[in-house]
This record gives structure tokens, sequence and C-alpha cells, in this order.
């Protein structure tokens, strides 16, 4: 994630939130209506403000206390908040120690067009409680922060945010989503991804294949083939990857040649994947051979 100075002010620099020191944010985007922002603070972190787009955050550590609609609310560890477009807030430190969290704004429209997808009709933009549980929220947080904010990832990511809001909204209930899915569509989807495995598909690309919209696709790609279309493209630019250390060739020509920005990148992408580094998992092999090898000259 590229960090760099935000329109909420401030130079990025990125730290745990058990470390000491001065406070900091650090943010990614905003891209095509999607900002990721994480910051940490010692006391007052922000005085009355508000903003037009959608924020939903993760307390990652301390206790962060904010005013919200005549109220003051505390969100600890682990919890997430929402807070709806337009809405005056402010935010400060409820301890001593600090507080530090991950937060994802959204366009409203974008979540509205989600709804509507995932309703079947057009409706209301949901309005949750403001500090919760909600796993689905807090899941997708997770999810946007170990991926790169690319189109595809996007669109899985604000569908994923619109089902949270809209499990809250019901008290956590499942949606009732319509599950008819365009079969032809989504193998038209699939077998693009397949052939344009080593570079970035954008959503456009997808709309005008299949006649779906990114919404529409990413909710039916995944009823059919049990993940989202970001997700299926990385894991066939890993697998072509994985081929092509299995053939010898140098890490960073790997990289480069199934599409990563740069070699961190795709190291970062292979170990989320396989739970190894593909320096780690290229020794490895190497050791397998040697074995191999040694078993078959006795």
């Amino acid at each position: 994630m590229r960090l760099k100075q935000t329109r909420s002010g401030g130079q990025g620099l990125e730290r745990s939130c058990g470390e000491p020191g001065r406070e900091w944010i650090a943010s990614a985007g905003p891209v095509d209506g999607v900002e990721l922002f994480r910051a940490w603070f010692a006391g007052t972190a922000y005085r009355k403000h508000r903003h037009d787009t959608y924020a939903v955050c993760v307390t990652d550590c301390g206790v962060q206390v904010f005013d919200y609609r005549g109220s003051v609310h505390a969100s600890t560890p682990g919890q997430v908040t929402v807070l709806y477009p337009d809405e005056a807030h402010d935010g400060r430190a409820g301890t001593t120690e600090g507080f530090g969290y991950r937060i994802v704004y959204v366009e409203p429209s974008l979540l509205a067009e989600a709804v509507r997808v995932l309703r079947g009709r057009p409706a209301p933009l949901p309005f949750v409680e403001p500090v919760s549980t909600n796993p689905r929220l807090s899941r997708a947080i997770e999810r946007a922060f170990r991926t790169s904010l690319e189109s595809l990832a996007i669109d899985s990511l604000i569908v994923d945010l619109a089902d949270g809001l809209l499990a809250g909204e019901r008290g956590g209930a499942s949606v009732g989503a319509p599950r008819r899915v365009d079969v032809r569509a989504l193998e038209q989807a699939r077998q693009f991804l397949d052939a344009e495995k080593t570079r970035v598909v954008r959503s456009t690309e997808l709309e005008a294949i299949t006649g779906l919209t990114r919404y529409e696709l990413s909710r039916q790609f995944r009823i059919r083939f049990g993940t989202s279309p970001y997700r299926y493209l990385l894991m066939r630019r890993l697998a072509f990857a994985r081929e092509r250390i299995h053939r010898d060739r140098p890490l960073a020509e790997v990289a480069c040649d199934a599409g990563f920005a740069d070699q961190a990148h795709f190291t970062r992408a292979f170990r989320s994947a396989f739970g190894l580094t593909p320096a780690h998992y290229r020794a490895l092999l190497g050791a397998g051979r040697t074995l191999q090898s040694g078993a078959g000259s006795t």
C-alpha cells in the first residue's frame, strides 16, 4: 500500500500500535471512490468535522472516543465504528495510552449501487449503530488492508461493506439477495481472467464482456465460483508465478512476468496465499530435488 499525504493532512509513517513515538497517519488512495486510512493518536485526534463519505473503521488498540449524533461513544480493540455521510463527529483517546485504527472511506453512490444489487431493488443507504462487533464489516476491512486498490478488489470491498452494513441495519440477519446467476456471462468472465492473468484487469473490461454491472458480477461470481473476481485473478497469477519458480526463473523476473507491481508485492501475495515466501518455497523445492536425486542414485 503506497503511503502519502492525505486529504486529512499530515505526513504518513506506518508503524505498529504498540510502538511508542509521535502521532502518525498513513493512507492509500483515494482510488475510484475508496480511501484506506490508518492512524495512531495519543490525545485529541481531531476536532468536530464532517465528510461526505461513509467511514467504516476498526479500532486496533487503545480506546477510541468520539461525539456523534448527540452522544458520546467508545470503541475498543476489534470493535467496528460506522459514521454515516455528512454527520459531524470528533475523535480522541479514551486513555493515556492512545489509540490506533484502520478506516475505509467510501463514496455513498458506490454503496448505494451495491445495496441495489444486494436488495434486488433501489433502497435507502443503510444506517447502523455507530459501534458494534459486526463480523462482516470487520472482515471486509481486514481484507481491504491486505490487498491493493486494484479495480476488481475495490468492487469486492464495496459489495462486502454493503452486505455488512445491511446486516448491521437488520440486527445481523442475512441479506435476502437474489440468487439468480447468469452462467454464460460468468463463464465469459472466468475465461477472460484466465487469459489475462498476468496483468491488472479493470472492472470496465468485465462489464463490457459480460453485460453485468461490476457489483452484480462480484455477487454472482462469488455464488458460482466461491470467490471474488479479484481473488480468482490473483490465484491464477500466483499459479503462473509458481510454475515459473519450478522452472528456476529468478524471482524478480517471476514477479514481473506474473504482473505484480514489484517483488515486494509479489512476496506479500505469495506468502498470504501459501504461507511461505517465494524464496523459502524455492529453497524447499531445491531441497526436495536433492533428496530425490540422492534416493535415485542408491
